[in-house]
């Protein structure tokens, strides 16, 4: 099965760098890694470009122009870009463990997708923090117990741990997540309507749900660790609140504004204007 991984960005290079490093180092290495980048500047662009020279799986830079906070179409950027048959999403700044892709694939199963956790890295070690630390359990340990890391009880990896299974809405981040890409097709990708941060992964959640997948969850497994930044500013959560609304009371697990608004679209015309979230811009 070749696996996708999609890793959306927005000028923050020093984390990317870390992130993809991580993802050259995997014991199973993915198929492919796609940046999905929400409009970032030039030094994004000439690092993925550097990066891509060294060995490692073929990487691929996925742009469109910035027009404030519209993950949810860059995301569907690079599901629609993937080759893979199963597809992970992580964020840039978000660096996986060696085992990452490999737990994703073990952890893999139709009728579900996959929702990982993470761990914490806080602002008083964020700078220094890199790949290298994810290895050493003794060295995580010891920055957990020196208040560095939160949500410490997710750097023991206990494959024999039984995963859960459910319907939970809370808790759905797409930072870490793992599904078929035939499934995500089917619900029409992300809510292009999404255009501020905040809901709109538990909308998509909603919508999986609806087409009569659930989640599965490994406390142990395919963790990854979260680099401190400063929180997102909700400037449009009221809208969102409203979609995400929408979406529990209809019976349908498509989006009207998806995957289907970007194909057959020139590459020209998917990277340029789309939608607008000028107004609804993250902090």
């Amino acid at each position: 099965m070749k696996v996708s991984v999609i890793v959306t960005t927005y000028n923050r290079p020093e984390a990317l760098k870390k992130v993809i490093v991580a993802l050259f180092s995997q014991t199973r290495r993915p198929d492919e890694i796609l940046v999905a980048d929400d409009g970032s500047g030039p030094e994004t662009r000439e690092l993925i470009a550097e990066l891509g020279q060294k060995a490692g799986p073929p990487l691929c830079h996925v742009w469109q122009e910035d027009q404030g906070f519209r993950a949810a179409r860059i995301r569907n950027l690079g599901i629609l870009s993937s080759k893979g048959d199963y597809l992970i999403l992580l964020d840039g700044d978000c660096i996986p463990t060696r085992f990452f892709v490999a737990d994703h694939l073990d952890l893999a199963e139709k009728g579900y997708f996959f929702q990982g956790k993470r761990a914490l890295v806080n602002q008083k070690i964020v700078d220094g923090f890199d790949f290298r630390d994810t290895v050493s359990f003794a060295r995580l340990f010891r920055l957990s117990l020196s208040g560095g890391i939160s949500n410490a009880h997710h750097i023991v990896r206990i494959p024999f741990f039984p995963c859960s299974r459910n319907r939970k809405i809370s808790g759905t981040r797409s930072c870490n997540m793992g599904f078929f890409k035939k499934d995500v097709e089917a619900v029409n990708g992300f809510n292009h309507e999404f255009t501020a941060w905040g809901r709109e992964d538990s909308e998509f959640a909603v919508r999986l749900f609806k087409y009569g997948l659930k989640r599965k969850e490994h406390p142990f497994m395919a963790v990854c660790y979260h680099l401190w930044h400063r929180e997102n500013k909700a400037v449009c959560l009221e809208k969102n609140e409203i979609l995400l609304e929408q979406a529990l009371a209809s019976p349908a697990w498509r989006c009207e504004r998806g995957l289907e608004d970007l194909k057959g679209l020139s590459p020209e015309m998917r990277d340029g204007p789309a939608g607008s979230g000028e107004d609804c811009k993250s902090g």
